[in-house]
């Protein structure tokens, strides 16, 4: 006959087992996977925000999955050659993914790629969205941003700004402007953040329209952040205005996760997407949104899917009102 004390101890170690399990949910399995080291393309140069965010990200996934995710910069094209030349070369194992920027679906509508954006990639998570602003050095003679655009009124063609790339969210939400305020900008592209705050501190341009990695340099005293092009006024400077606001009809954040080639086995997508959902509830990523001003930007892999879809609709419309569609 069974021990009546035993049986108790093991329903009692049953139910702890089973309290923990759903404390600390186990990620998803496919068998062997990963079993190496995993590439993550930054589709910008190091030292930007996005950089910044991906390798804290890549740090934590990492120890989630049991393997290094390596970083890897690969800018140029305003952010849509590193993803693409993924698509067209690399194989669909879980072993090489990239964060998929709005260019993506946007540089398309504006000329012709060799990859479909959504057709040749597998969606993964989605991950955040960025703070855009409008900096200058801060000894530039533009106080507020309402200074800059009215030096555009009247030197039209005269005043400048950098972005990290035509088709960037950074460029077209400044032509936005132009168009809603009638003036006339000149658009000087950059491969991505890095060189386009030193160009800025160099004085080669007048202003930068990009992410918040410019965040140091405005904290530090040696530029000035005019405007933001959020809903609302950011926690960390709160004294800016927004584009809205002022009355420029313009608000961006260009939301962006993690893709891999076309044809990933469902399993490893679910692996990576585990992954990655841990890391971006982990306390150090959380501080690290903060200081970019950043917002958590979840979706599932089908979620994100469906809402690159709707983007890629609404943008093809952006971009003919800004007289930047490619011409057939």
């Amino acid at each position: 006959m069974q021990d009546p004390r035993r049986s108790r101890r093991t329903a009692l170690l049953a139910l702890a087992g089973g309290a923990a399990s759903a404390a600390f949910p186990v990620l998803a399995q496919a068998p062997g996977y990963p079993s190496r080291s995993i590439t993550l393309i930054c589709p910008w140069p190091p030292g930007g925000s996005t950089d910044r965010h991906l390798r804290t990200l890549a740090e934590i996934a990492g120890r989630q999955l049991g393997q290094t995710i390596v970083v890897e910069n690969r800018p140029g094209g305003g952010g849509t050659t590193g993803p693409g030349t993924m698509a067209l070369t690399a194989k669909p194992d879980g072993y090489t993914i990239a964060q998929f920027p709005m260019g993506m679906l946007r540089l398309p509508h504006m000329q012709k790629m060799q990859w479909d954006p959504l057709i040749d990639f597998t969606f993964i998570i989605g991950v955040s969205g960025y703070t855009f602003g409008l900096t200058v050095r801060a000894d530039s003679p533009y106080k507020t941003f309402n200074d800059y655009i009215e030096a555009a009124r009247k030197s039209p063609g005269a005043i400048d700004y950098g972005s990290t790339g035509v088709g960037t969210s950074p460029h077209l939400l400044m032509e936005e402007v132009a168009a809603n305020a009638k003036v006339q900008l000149t658009h000087v592209p950059f491969k991505g953040n890095a060189d386009l705050m030193q160009a800025l501190l160099g004085g080669h341009v007048m202003a930068q329209s990009d992410a918040s990695g410019w965040d140091k340099f405005v904290d530090g005293g040696q530029m000035r952040l005019l405007v933001t092009f959020g809903e609302k006024r950011t926690k960390r400077w709160p004294t800016v205005p927004t584009a809205q606001e002022l009355g420029y009809r313009v608000v961006s954040t260009s939301p962006y996760g993690f893709v891999g080639p076309k044809g990933m086995d469902p399993a490893v997508t679910r692996v990576l997407h585990d992954a990655f959902k841990k890391a971006m509830d982990d306390p150090k990523h959380l501080e690290l949104l903060d200081q970019l001003n950043q917002d958590a930007w979840y979706r599932s892999g089908d979620d994100y899917a469906k809402w690159a879809r709707e983007s890629f609709a609404r943008d093809k419309l952006l971009i003919e009102r800004l007289g930047l569609a490619a011409k057939s």
